[in-house]
């Protein structure tokens, strides 16, 4: 009798853990996500609601969609491989190949980093007056002992959690304000490029589809401890893999389409240009009244050094899967690109006049690189030889391929318009 209650008991915990499971998987998605709401992302978005209003919301669902997709993709490779996105294209792909686009990735990462270094230098003028240039630097000294020390993790769920909170604060804005949601409805479904628009439109869609997360995602999605030669252990994580990838991305999608409605209410409505980043603490007044600058600024911050934490934990990956090793904060190769990336980004923010037209910029070269990415990840999925069983589906396929076309196309109406 004792033994029978043992077993129930066991059984009992069992299903109770089992309940539990998805919380032991969140967690590679929301890292993600933190990269996409940076400071490269905010002025992308403010841009495009104090411009256009309501009319470029079909990009943030557009690109959440691609991302939704593209995301859970790589991060199938990273489960069933074992490797990153760099890792396997130098494993399986010619160097004519994956050299130029890893080469390509590495200078997207430069560019991601150079939006987030000028984010955190913004952040700390606000709050200290610390000039531009002397900011950047300080934000590179900071993340770099971060990544070297790895103390990052121990601080992981801070930043986080803040960079939440103040997303939640831009959700709960609207309904402080007036929003003509009928008209956000229609604009979040129904595309419109509104003349002159290209070049928000890849800004926006570089801002949220940004090429270093895919490489990202497919290394941190090992982190999860689980049997690679075991089928049911795979299936496992591939099944809470996509609940943790859809979860992360809608929160995305909810936070940036917030910053478009808030400033298409604000500024657009009033006709206010955005021209620098600060005046977007405005937003918070509603809700925080004279203490919505210093709110503004350290979220800013926040965000800035969290997403510049991810851009140099991308590079590392991508420069280390070149040379066929995966990403550590005490491999050589791991650190150069962390240097390369930081180190290069930090030399540019020097050469730049305007700001915030650099932080716009910048996210749309990403833009530009992404289809390069998205090609070279598809193949690899696409492929039996890599992938095994696991491999895409001709439908899959199909629609991977598909949403390369579509930036591709996106790029040459920016380049060509």
């Amino acid at each position: 009798m004792p033994n029978i209650i043992k077993e129930l008991q066991r059984t009992d915990h069992k299903r109770h853990l089992g309940g539990l499971d998805f919380f032991k998987y969140i967690g590679p998605g929301l890292l993600v996500t933190v990269g996409f709401i940076d400071p490269g992302n905010w002025a992308s978005n403010f841009a495009a609601g104090s411009e256009y209003g309501y009319a470029l919301l079909w990009v943030i669902t557009l690109s959440t969609v691609m991302l939704i997709v593209l995301q859970h993709n790589v991060a199938h490779l990273g489960i069933v491989t074992g490797l990153c996105l760099s890792e396997a294209a130098t494993r399986y792909c010619p160097k004519w190949i994956s050299r130029p686009v890893l080469g390509s990735a590495v200078l997207a990462s430069i560019s991601t980093s150079l939006a987030e270094i000028l984010g955190g230098a913004i952040a700390l003028q606000m709050l200290l007056g610390i000039p531009i240039m002397g900011g950047a630097v300080l934000t590179t000294m900071l993340v770099v002992i971060m990544l070297f020390s790895n103390s990052y993790k121990r601080i992981e769920r801070a930043i986080i959690t803040f960079v939440s909170v103040i997303g939640l604060s831009f959700l709960y804005e609207l309904f402080l304000v007036d929003i003509d949601w009928s008209v956000a409805v229609r604009s979040w479904v129904v595309p419109d490029i509104p003349q002159g628009s290209m070049l928000i439109v890849m800004s926006v869609l570089g801002a949220v589809v940004m090429p270093h997360n895919l490489f990202l995602h497919s290394e941190v999605i090992q982190s999860h401890e689980y049997n690679k030669q075991d089928e049911a252990s795979i299936r496992k994580v591939l099944k809470y893999e996509f609940y943790d990838t859809l979860f992360s991305m809608i929160v995305g999608w909810a936070i940036n389409s917030a910053m478009i409605l808030l400033a298409a209410a604000t500024f657009f409505r009033t006709r206010t240009p955005v021209e620098e980043l600060q005046q977007a603490k405005s937003l918070l007044d509603p809700l925080l009244g004279s203490h919505a600058g210093i709110v503004f600024a350290l979220a800013l911050l926040m965000a800035g050094i969290s997403s510049t934490v991810t851009s140099g934990m991308a590079a590392g990956s991508i420069f280390a899967g070149i040379f066929g090793e995966s990403y550590h904060s005490k491999d050589i190769h791991s650190r150069a690109g962390i240097l390369i990336s930081l180190g290069i980004a930090l030399g540019l923010i020097f050469f730049i006049r305007n700001p915030f037209y650099g932080l716009v910029v910048s996210q749309m070269i990403l833009s530009i690189q992404l289809p390069f990415t998205v090609f070279l990840q598809v193949g690899l999925t696409s492929s039996k030889r890599v992938m095994g069983k696991y491999a895409n589906s001709r439908w899959s396929s199909f629609v991977l391929y598909a949403i390369a076309v579509v930036v591709s196309v996106l790029n040459l109406m920016l380049l060509f318009g």
